[in-house]
Formats: C-alpha cells, structure tokens, sequence
C-alpha cells in the first residue's frame, strides 16, 4: 500500500476507535513518527493529509527541517531531550512531548525566556515502570507538573507516555489507564496555568487501544510509512550515544 492508503487506513481506524468509546474522530490528533524517514516520503505524507510531524533525534530533525520548512505543517519534538540539545530543539519545535524532569524545565525556561517566547510542552511519564524507557514515575508527575508549572515560559498541555512492549493487551491498557489516572487527578486539582489538554499516548501497534482508554493525540510511523531502515544510516554520529543503543525507540 502507499503512503496515502496507509495514511487512509490510519485515519478509519481511529475513526472506528474513538466511535467506540463516543469520542469524535476530529478530536484525535495524529502526529507522523517520522524517525529515519526520509524529506521526500515525509512530504508524500503531507500531500496526502498528514499535519504534524514527531521527530525523535534533534540533528536528525534539523536536517529535515532545513528541507521542509516551507511546508505547513507542525513540528512535535517526540524522543528523549538531552540538555545539551535546547538550544538546537527551539529551532524547529512546536510542541515537546518529552519534558520528564525538572532539569530539563529550567534549561528550556532559560533559553525561552532569552528568546522572549513560550512553549507548548507535554509531561512524560513511565507508566510501563520499565527501566529502559525515559519518564517521569507515575507517583512523582503530579509533583513534577506542579513544579514545571512555575515556568510562565512553559506551558503544559497535557501528558505523554509510551506503553509496554508485549502482545498482552490487559498489560497494555494498564499503561493507559494509569496515565488517563494521573491526568483526571491534575484537572480535579485546578493547578495554575496547566491545560491537560492532550493525552498522547498509543503508537502504530496498540494506537486503537489507547484511543479507548483516553489517548487524544496518537504518534504513528510504522502504521504509515512502512517498516523502518536501518537506523543506524541515518544517525549523526555526534547525536548517537550509548544510551541511543540501549532505550527503544518511541515508536
């Protein structure tokens, strides 16, 4: 199938999904994983309807970037932020999906506020508790958003998580639901200047079940753009670390 048909398939399968659960199919947002996709597939994409792409690598991103800024289209920053890469990430973001500590808040307060802007950023959380994946404990993001919140450069929209890699289903929703937990509790609380706006959580093998348990913004790669190259072919060798070989991709 072709891009624009995987595309297709995409949009009717989160149409059935958020039917299910009473939700109109408009009100998901699909954001485009597109780690190691190359310009020209990402436009075949936009062509065919897709508005928002989710990069995971900073330099990778960039280049991209430097192609397809004339397009218009939203670019959503999807995979693990290192520090060192703030300054080079507001070059292009959007939104973050990824803010998981506090230490990265203050870096991006400081570079916005000598930018004079905001940005739209989303909390992450591990909700699968698996050491090789990157966010904030479910029982600490509470107490992250809160502290996040104090940065008028910053502001949240909502929360992201990635689910647990396995086949079981019940495991799966578990993820989902913790997540769906933690946002209900944070509306309740009435925090200042925190909008749980999103719920991006679900990718191209579990995306229909987390539409069921909440998810409003879902991020798909493979579902639309076919299995992935190597990606070792399209890694700069100054973004690519020793973390980058042991924590899966987003997607």
């Amino acid at each position: 199938m072709s891009i624009k048909e995987n595309l297709e398939q995409v949009k009717q399968n989160i149409a059935s999904a958020a039917m299910k659960t009473g939700e109109r199919p408009e009100d998901i947002t699909l954001v485009m994983a597109t780690k190691t996709i190359a310009p020209e597939r990402i436009r075949e994409a936009i062509l065919a309807g897709g508005h928002i792409i989710g990069e995971n690598k900073v330099q990778e991103a960039l280049k991209k970037y430097e192609v397809l800024q004339g397009e218009n289209v939203e670019w959503h920053f999807i995979g693990h932020l290192q520090t060192n890469k703030v300054k080079d990430v507001l070059k292009f973001a959007d939104m973050i999906h990824s803010v998981d500590r506090l230490h990265l808040a203050e870096k991006l307060d400081q570079r916005l506020q000598h930018e004079g802007r905001c940005l739209d950023i989303l909390v992450q959380v591990n909700t699968s508790h698996e050491e090789s994946k990157y966010g904030v404990a479910p029982e600490e993001a509470i107490s992250l958003v809160k502290q996040i919140s104090k940065y008028d450069t910053l502001k949240i929209h909502g929360l992201m998580t990635i689910g647990l890699f396995t086949k079981d289903d019940i495991k799966i929703r578990k993820c989902f639901k913790v997540l769906k937990e933690i946002h209900d509790t944070i509306i309740k609380e009435g925090i200042d200047r925190v909008q749980m706006k999103y719920l991006s959580m679900g990718m191209s093998g579990d995306y229909q079940i987390a539409i069921e348990e909440g998810a409003n913004m879902v991020r798909i790669g493979t579902a639309i753009f076919g299995a992935r190259p190597t990606p070792d072919a399209y890694y700069w060798p100054s973004e690519k670390t020793d973390a980058d070989r042991t924590k899966p991709s987003n997607f």
